[in-house]
């Protein structure tokens, strides 16, 4: 169950990584299978594998504070599966 602070936090994840990255847009929020405590943010991914990693590298640098800083555990994954089906 997704708290109130988690869902602020995560729409500062996305607004932050959308800032840099207008291309993607939220699937959806899941547990992690491994870990309940873990939330997995996925989103469609970038066509380009470049910018894919860079999406994964800066999305990393914002969950690592929200981790550091709150002790939320928040994944941005990029989803090409889903890609078509959100848009």
């Amino acid at each position: 169950m997704i708290n109130f602070k988690q869902e602020q936090l995560i729409g500062e994840l996305v607004s932050y990584v959308t800032g840099k990255f207008p291309e993607i847009k939220l699937i959806g929020i899941t547990e992690s299978p491994e870990d309940p405590e873990s939330l997995w943010i996925r989103v469609t991914s970038p066509d380009d594998e470049v910018r894919r990693s860079e999406l994964m590298d800066y999305a990393c640098d914002k969950s690592m504070d929200i981790l550091e800083d709150y002790g939320y555990h928040m994944l941005v994954m990029p989803t090409r599966k889903h890609a078509e089906l959100a848009a």
